[in-house]
């Protein structure tokens, strides 16, 4: 644990002492909080170099307006749509933007608030699904979304709430927001009073008058639209985000398919060949095609996974 997280563990567990609201008082700007943008990476320069650079203007987390730096290669009729997860950035995806390229797809990216090129110091997911409906009404229906872990669970609501893809695949994704706010408890080590009373005050600061918001927050609970294919990429030993967080995915979206890999972590998963072979062959497979998956082995994957989880318990 660095410096900074403890520090900020100390100073949430001592207002606890006082009141567990103290605490999440305290936590609360702490959860949205993003670091530092990481640099582009040298390998990903030249294709970044290469995009038509726009931007989109959201209401951001603070509902302010923040400027969203986006980022279109290609020209062809068809859209894929790439999303990276927290502490991402687009410029991650540099090796699956050419493939598509080659492929003769328009593909376009962005970097999500506080990321990347973009401003502001804070964001949460609703800044991802406000990302999407300005891209959706730029560019019309997107033939393919793709999401890495934060960017994956951000897809997978934006479609269920609407946003319209005619695939999806998710990469490294936690199932739901949960999941998140479980982490952070940890991370920081606050009491499970104090992690009751933020998800109160989550709830309230970000979604004023949801009765639940984790009921739509999720891709277990409130799933794809039916006929949506989706593909769902995850390393069994991703320390991140759990590997089982693939299955509670694929056991909620009838007809997913799992692609499970070994080895490849949470980052470096993006630039596996057998990975983008995947993602290619998933995004180009005509619509009637895919409804013939087939389910056996849909079914024993989602069993590998179950008993994975199992184990893991």
């Amino acid at each position: 644990m660095n410096l900074a997280l403890a520090a900020a563990g100390t100073s949430v567990r001592a207002a606890a002492a006082f009141s567990p609201r103290w605490g999440a008082a305290v936590a609360m700007p702490l959860f949205g909080h993003v670091a530092k943008p990481r640099p582009v990476h040298a390998d990903d320069e030249a294709t970044l170099l290469r995009a038509r650079l726009h931007a989109v203007r959201i209401a951001g987390i603070d509902r302010r307006g923040v400027d969203v730096d986006t980022y279109e290669w290609g020209d062809g009729p068809r859209t894929v749509v790439l999303s990276h997860g927290w502490n991402g950035r687009a410029s991650q995806f540099s090796v699956l933007v050419r493939e598509l390229l080659a492929d003769g797809y328009r593909v376009v990216a962005f970097d999500a608030p506080a990321h990347g090129g973009s401003g502001g110091r804070h964001t949460y997911l609703v800044d991802w699904l406000d990302v999407f409906a300005a891209l959706q009404e730029r560019h019309g229906g997107f033939d393919a979304m793709v999401g890495h872990s934060f960017g994956g669970l951000a897809t997978l609501v934006g479609v269920a709430g609407g946003i319209e893809a005619a695939r999806v695949v998710t990469i490294a994704a936690p199932a739901d927001a949960d999941l998140l706010l479980s982490q952070f408890q940890g991370m920081l080590g606050y009491s499970d009073a104090v992690a009751a009373s933020m998800r109160e005050r989550f709830a309230t600061r970000y979604f004023p008058g949801e009765p639940d918001p984790f009921a739509w927050l999720s891709g277990v609970r409130r799933p794809l639209p039916g006929g949506v294919p989706l593909l769902v990429v995850h390393d069994h030993g991703d320390r991140v985000v759990p590997f089982a967080e693939a299955g509670r995915v694929v056991a909620a979206n009838p007809g997913a398919q799992l692609l499970a890999t070994k080895g490849l972590g949470h980052n470096r998963i993006l630039t596996d060949d057998a990975v983008l072979d995947a993602v290619l062959d998933h995004v180009r497979t005509p619509l009637v095609d895919v409804e013939r998956v087939e389910l056996g082995r849909v079914e024993a994957e989602r069993v590998e996974v179950a008993e994975l989880g199992a184990v893991a318990a």
